[in-house]
């Protein structure tokens, strides 16, 4: 009985370790070809320096769509298509204009406008500016002192937060919602200090809403550089009834027609099992989007061409969805899980890039703990290529509308520090993007893509 029992053992220890061998052989070869073989950056290049901006319902996004449609094509996908979705279509029109008037001091500063903002009078706004910090703090001046006032959040992001990302989600509430709030209590425009940790004159644009609030109660509202917003300030406490100005020509239009992008291979084994990996098409207007999102996008295509190179044909059914509007309204995300619930599609794995094309170090888990549990115990056979980090957090925006019985979801993890000097700003920009890095990222993704398409997840009792 003894001796069965060391034979099996025995017997389960070798198939282990055969099975390790395995897998560290398949790695070599993703991130040889990955780092030797690829063609993510060229196609990077292509949509960054010949196409460009990509903000949803712009010539640039439609191009984005026909090219990554075309070199999809040249892939060995078994289908590839184009998901119909109807997006917003918001244009910023002339560039926008700011300067602090101090008594008969004009001193210009950089702003933008921010997503779905509508324009101040042609010939722009003038007023008194309040300085505040919080929502509570706005709350607590009150209507008298807010009234007719421009309000100026300056909250910054917490350069003490060693995640970057921790940082932006403690202050980025001011840029969605500050608009909305601000009017509730009177005030007739808003300036919002840009989403960055370092110093600098880039302001940064992003999504803001009005909520629920009636339309004629909508206010102009615009972004400052950190450099702008630090002057703001100083000069604030030394006269504090100076006035600001500020223009912008905004428009918001009807939706429009749009596209996700999809590549599809069905899986040899378990073709009802469907994988997705990608990121978001579109970009914001003020530059080309490299890291925000066009590298997420090559990463996900780079992914079959890795598997092409390396004669992999996987057991689950695999697809690269390029999805169109994370950024101004997440239609694209929406559609896919609504296209997907209709045809009754079974997801097992989703796999999102869109934390830049920076040097890669681990993954971002949403799944219960036995999915997590077995994720991270692959931790020897990444820990080679520096991947390190599986957490259990936020995988993606996109694959966020994504539902299953049993559904794992990731997001590639890149290390953070520099990427909110370029989110959502004029310098991201393809000069931004570090060939390598943004290589090592699509070999990483390929690796966990490999290693669910072969050890399956782990599925929840009935």
């Amino acid at each position: 009985m003894k001796k069965n029992l060391l034979l099996s053992l025995l017997f389960i220890n070798s198939v282990a370790v055969f099975a390790q061998a395995k897998d560290e052989q398949i790695f070599k070869e993703i991130y040889k070809s990955a780092l030797t073989n690829s063609k993510c950056y060229s196609w990077l290049d292509h949509l960054s320096n010949d196409i460009g901006s990509r903000l949803s319902g712009s010539a640039g996004a439609e191009k984005a769509v026909q090219y990554t449609k075309q070199q999809m094509e040249t892939l060995g996908f078994d289908k590839v298509y184009l998901q119909e979705v109807m997006v917003p279509k918001w244009v910023r029109g002339e560039k926008e204009t700011a300067y602090i008037q101090d008594n008969s001091t004009k001193i210009k500063v950089p702003i933008c406008a921010l997503g779905g903002s509508i324009a101040t009078p042609k010939n722009g706004l003038t007023a008194e500016v309040i300085e505040v910090h919080s929502f509570e703090e706005l709350k607590t001046l009150g209507v008298d002192k807010i009234k007719g006032k421009i309000v100026f959040y300056n909250r910054p992001m917490d350069n003490a937060a060693i995640e970057s990302f921790e940082a932006y989600s403690g202050a980025n509430n001011q840029r969605y919602a500050g608009a909305k709030e601000a009017s509730k209590m009177g005030a007739v425009a808003t300036i919002v200090r840009s989403m960055n940790l370092r110093l600098d004159d880039f302001p940064h644009t992003g999504a803001q809403s009005y909520g629920d609030i009636p339309k004629s109660q909508y206010i102009p509202t615009a972004a400052i550089s950190t450099n702008g917003a630090e002057l703001l300030s100083k000069t604030l406490k030394s006269n504090p009834k100076l006035k600001f100005y500020f223009k912008q020509s905004c428009l918001q239009f009807d939706d429009v027609l749009s596209y996700n992008v999809v590549g599809e291979i069905k899986g040899s084994e378990h073709p009802e099992n469907i994988m997705v990996v990608g990121g978001h098409l579109d970009s914001w207007d003020l530059a080309d989007g490299s890291h925000d999102d066009g590298a997420g996008v090559v990463q996900s295509m780079e992914v079959m061409n890795t598997f092409n190179n390396i004669n992999y044909k996987p057991k689950n059914t695999l697809r690269v969805v390029l999805f169109m509007n994370e950024e101004n309204g997440l239609r694209g995300g929406s559609k896919y899980e609504e296209l997907s619930l209709a045809n009754k599609e079974n997801h097992i794995f989703a796999l999102e890039s869109d934390s830049g094309g920076f040097t890669p170090r681990g993954f971002s888990l949403e799944c219960d703990d036995a999915n997590f549990a077995k994720i991270a115990g692959w931790k020897n056979v990444f820990e080679p290529y520096l991947i390190h980090s599986f957490v259990k957090g936020h995988a993606g925006s996109d694959i966020g509308p994504l539902t299953g019985q049993t559904l794992v979801k990731a997001g590639l993890k890149p290390d953070s520090q520099r990427y909110f000097d370029y989110h959502h700003a004029a310098n991201d920009t393809f000069d931004a993007v570090d060939k390598r890095e943004l290589e090592l990222g699509a070999g990483t993704m390929a690796a966990l893509l490999y290693m669910i398409d072969q050890n399956g997840i782990v599925k929840q009792n009935p």
